[in-house]
């Protein structure tokens, strides 16, 4: 049996080294020129509010942009892109498309620009009770091709092809892949591609991301394609790529035991550049105090009578896009004075403990979790799906508890500055020429 192939190619010119990707692993091949295709890129989310760098984090305009021109050359005709962002993500798709670049590829092939949270979905059944709820236009795709990022995630370790895949879903059932027990995010969203027609995946690694998968984390220039037809093998080769070998990256581990596969590299055909001349281990996660109590760097401010448990699997991408403004906000709430014995939970499994003063209960997962909790004295509630950071400085401010809005503007425009005299960063790569 032919092993599955991926391959990796070191970019110079972005529509040059695609081509050669695509050949190296015959990435056509699968696709008929009749086909409907729906091209799939990583739009987490945007900021036309406050900087946003985009670095790592969201596909590049580049590589869609080479890719769609590709298939146009090839006789490929019927292309959409489509992607679900984040739900609360305003303005909606088709300014961001707009800001992307993507306009311009529909005035020249035809494309067309699909917001997955504006349209259709459709109840799937995956057996056993299993139902997402996927993008209509996911499913009746012919061929599905996958443009993630190269980078890592705080609850996944690494997002790639198949986790990319859950921009398919709507909001509810994105919420479902973050539950507890059989309904782990290790568990659900590897799942999500069963139904799906994916016949390409292309990992855009312009650059790579440490302790995403949002801006909080860094950003290293990497200039590399990594394309496969089998998502599991090209998957593998950015997890080995960003350091972490398949058996260590769980839903990975779960996705092969479902599917037969490999976790060994050396079981796969590699083309173009070696694995080993481009690993790097790529940290995924944020340092937390050993005692749970929050980050690393609460302690070494000497930040005390406070205890923000650390964030799991069951955190929602909503609220985990708000999670670091919280963190951000109740730094600024420290003037050198204890806070008032205050714990901070989060999710569907958290539950405040025994012993505070003050529960903080962020979203309306641990709202719900914590409803009747005996061990709460006094319950400060961030309802929201996720909260809303306006009226989170409002609330906590009635609790003695003053936040300053502007850390957070000044702690953006610091992660969107430290790129800027660096002249490997490149906001061009977000624009179509």
């Amino acid at each position: 049996m032919a092993k599955a192939c991926a391959s990796i190619v070191k970019v110079t010119d972005v529509y040059e080294s695609l081509q050669v990707s695509l050949r190296l692993c015959d990435g056509l091949s699968d696709l008929n020129t009749n086909d409907r295709i729906l091209i799939k890129p990583n739009i987490v989310s945007w900021d036309f509010d406050l900087p946003f760098p985009p670095y790592g984090v969201v596909t590049t305009s580049a590589v869609i942009g080479a890719l769609v021109r590709i298939l146009a050359e090839n006789g490929f005709r019927d292309l959409t892109i489509g992607e679900g962002s984040l739900p609360k993500l305003k303005p909606q798709g088709a300014a961001v498309y707009e800001a992307l670049g993507y306009k311009k590829l529909q005035e020249r092939y035809g494309v067309k620009l699909v917001d997955f949270n504006q349209e259709e979905f459709v109840p799937t059944d995956y057996g056993n009770g299993f139902v997402l709820d996927i993008a209509k236009q996911a499913l009746e795709a012919d061929k599905i091709i996958n443009v993630p990022v190269l980078k890592t995630h705080n609850q996944a370790k690494v997002s790639l092809g198949i986790k990319n895949l859950k921009g398919c879903l709507n909001k509810k059932s994105k919420q479902f892949c973050h539950g507890v027990g059989d309904e782990e995010l290790s568990l659900t969203f590897p799942r999500i591609i069963e139904k799906l027609p994916v016949a390409l995946t292309i990992i855009d690694g312009l650059y790579t991301l440490e302790k995403g998968p949002g801006p909080t984390g860094k950003a290293f220039r990497k200039d590399l394609l990594i394309a496969s037809r089998d998502p599991f093998a090209c998957d593998l080769v950015g997890a080995a790529i960003l350091g972490y070998p398949a058996k260590e990256v769980e839903h990975l581990t779960n996705y092969a035991k479902g599917h037969g596969y490999s976790l060994e590299l050396a079981d796969y055909e590699v083309k173009g550049e070696r694995v080993e001349d481009h690993q790097e281990f790529i940290d995924y996660d944020f340092e937390w105090s050993e005692d749970d109590t929050g980050p690393a760097g609460f302690n070494k401010r000497g930040i005390t009578g406070l205890a923000i448990r650390k964030y799991d699997s069951s955190l929602c991408t909503g609220c985990s896009v708000q999670f670091n403004p919280l963190l951000i906000l109740l730094s600024s709430a420290f003037k050198g004075e204890p806070f008032p014995n205050v714990e901070v939970v989060s999710g569907k499994q958290q539950l405040a403990s025994p012993g505070f003063d003050n529960s903080v209960l962020f979203g309306k997962c641990a709202c719900h979790s914590n409803k009747t909790n005996p061990n709460i004295k006094k319950s400060i509630s961030l309802w929201g799906c996720p909260p809303d950071l306006a009226k989170l400085v409002e609330v906590f401010a009635k609790e003695g508890i003053e936040c300053d809005y502007n850390e957070y503007v000044r702690f953006r425009n610091y992660l969107f500055d430290r790129y800027k005299k660096n002249d490997s960063f490149n906001l061009a790569d977000w624009s179509v020429n």
